[in-house]
């Protein structure tokens, strides 16, 4: 007499095993998702870091163009000569491209913008000065090139270039502070849905594994009972066997699938480094006790340091506080209170032992509402190096 199993219990075995592999699935499915979204934001959010990058530039470009003009346009109206007339004009011309590349990359924003345009009227009215202050100076008006040269429109223009430079100049520092938080937030996002991903799926998989192992014994215990009544089940048996062999073969397909999965991750942690890579400014990330963990290559390029050399060194082995800083360090209180300090200004030595005048800003690190570091953005000024 054949016994044959019951067909209930086959269908409900299927069945969980179809609905744990649809689990797994959509499990894969939502962390890429995720993935893909997060990685069109940090390329969105790049452009973005690069455009502020490039208005920042611009606008040194503009203070420093206010500063080339004045010094040309005295020389010319002090000597006459067509060499310091030929630089004044050029460096009109300078002054003016900046302001339009400005306007531009500021014209998404009406606050930027805003402020930019009023950095154009000032350029506008400097033009204007210069070019009257020039055929006073070709027709012999001395009297009329010392008025223009102690004119308000002369001797406010560049105060109130250099102040409102810095107004924008703050704004963008902040909004470039806020894209890296946002990142941060982003990248954690990320981690940690890949991660949920991960153990939700080997959960899955202990339960489809353990669901296929009571099966399979429950099988060999029905073939021992059933061995001498009918050895014809021995082909059902092998049958079985493919069904489970098949079953794992699609599991390495699952792993597989998740394996690409994390290297999404690791290629967008490394877009993440690429993007601190590209910064020009030196920049140095520090531990709590103020020792450099990590410099981009722009740090390794301007100290000529190897980034064994300067990782685990203090940060005042490179970077040394001058001025009002120089007498209390205000590094370790920045940290400890979790502020910012901004153009601070410094000596960054290098490896052959000169030293560069820089401008350093600190940004604390968090994890959380901890601070467990900080970043230190130093830029060099045009300055000469001088000996330590």
């Amino acid at each position: 007499m054949t016994a044959e199993p019951a067909p209930g219990a086959v269908d409900r075995t299927i069945r969980r095993v179809a609905v744990f592999f649809l689990l797994v699935a959509a499990v894969i499915v939502a962390v890429a998702v995720v993935a893909v979204r997060n990685i069109s934001g940090a390329r969105a959010a790049s452009d973005e870091v690069n455009r502020t990058h490039a208005l920042i530039l611009e606008l040194d470009g503009i203070k420093l163009g206010f500063q080339s003009t004045e010094g040309s346009l005295r020389a010319f109206a002090g000597s006459g000569a067509a060499g310091d007339l030929r630089s004044a004009r050029e460096a009109l011309s300078e002054l003016a491209e900046h302001v339009e590349v400005a306007r531009a990359l500021a014209r998404p924003e009406a606050p930027l913008l805003a402020g930019v345009e009023r950095l154009a009227a000032l350029a506008g009215q400097r033009a204007e000065v210069a070019r009257a202050l020039i055929s006073a100076r070709q027709e012999g008006q001395a009297a009329v090139m010392a008025t223009f040269l102690g004119s308000e429109e002369w001797l406010g223009a560049s105060p109130a270039v250099k102040i409102e430079v810095g107004k924008l100049m703050e704004g963008l520092m902040g909004q470039l502070a806020a894209r890296d938080t946002a990142q941060y937030l982003q990248a954690q996002t990320t981690r940690w849905t890949v991660w949920a991903g991960v153990v939700l799926n080997l959960l899955i998989l202990a339960g489809v594994v353990w669901l296929i192992r009571d099966d399979h014994a429950a099988r060999i215990r029905a073939a021992r009972v059933l061995e001498e009544a009918n050895r014809g089940l021995e082909d059902k048996v092998v049958a079985r066997t493919a069904d489970l062999a098949a079953a794992n073969t699609t599991l390495q397909t699952e792993n597989l699938e998740r394996r690409w999965a994390a290297q999404a991750l690791e290629h967008q942690l490394r877009y993440n480094q690429f993007i601190v890579d590209s910064i020009s400014d030196l920049v140095f990330v520090l531990t709590k006790s103020r020792r450099i963990s990590r410099v981009n290559p722009a740090t390794i390029h301007a100290t000529g340091w190897e980034p064994a050399e300067i990782v685990n060194r203090p940060l005042s082995d490179v970077v040394t506080l001058t001025g009002a800083a120089a007498g209390a360090d205000p590094v370790p209180r920045a940290l400890a209170e979790g502020h910012d300090l901004r153009d601070l200004p410094a000596l960054l030595q290098d490896k052959h032992g000169h030293c560069h005048p820089v401008q350093c800003t600190v940004f604390p690190l968090r994890d959380g509402n901890k601070v467990v570091g900080g970043i230190v953005i130093a830029r060099l000024t045009p300055d000469p190096k001088v000996s330590p």
